[in-house]
């Protein structure tokens, strides 16, 4: 049972190692690499959550995460696995079978995971080093720029 993931490295990732990122999860502009029902992690905050009273307990989900949004269905019986999750949580992982129509692609949720915590690393200051101010421009800059 292997999850297609990319890792940290392939994603080129501009924030820096501090910027905290749910481990092995796909991003949202990937979904269209791996093959059609191939296992994925997915993960971002929770937009909508829809519930129509024609889907016989299905749940649509709508996640966003730095690249865009996924598209995430829940079947009743993963819902009353991950009840607490889905209802809950503002941030998801979800690990499921992609599955792809044309250019619109689903995540069929098997596993739901909030991961709401991560969101509290956000508001940490970044490390010492890069609060550190950077040294003005030589005072011969700062004439060229006045005059």
């Amino acid at each position: 049972m292997q999850v297609f993931s990319p890792s940290h490295a392939a994603l080129g990732q501009s924030r820096g190692s501090d910027w905290p990122r749910p481990p092995s999860c796909l991003p949202a502009i990937w979904l269209d690499r791996p093959p059609n029902m191939a296992r994925v992690s997915v993960a971002g905050l929770v937009l909508v959550r829809q519930r129509p009273g024609t889907a016989h307990g299905v749940i649509f989900l709508t996640l966003e995460d730095e690249t865009g949004v996924v598209n995430v269905i829940v079947w009743k019986t993963v819902f009353e696995q991950f009840r607490r999750a889905v209802i809950a949580g503002r941030l998801l992982r979800v690990t499921g079978r992609l599955q792809r129509d044309n250019a619109v692609a689903h995540v069929i949720a098997e596993q739901i995971e909030d991961i709401s915590p991560m969101l509290d690393e956000l508001t940490r200051p970044a490390p010492a080093r890069s609060l550190r101010p950077t040294a003005p421009p030589p005072s011969r800059d700062r004439d060229q720029l006045a005059g």
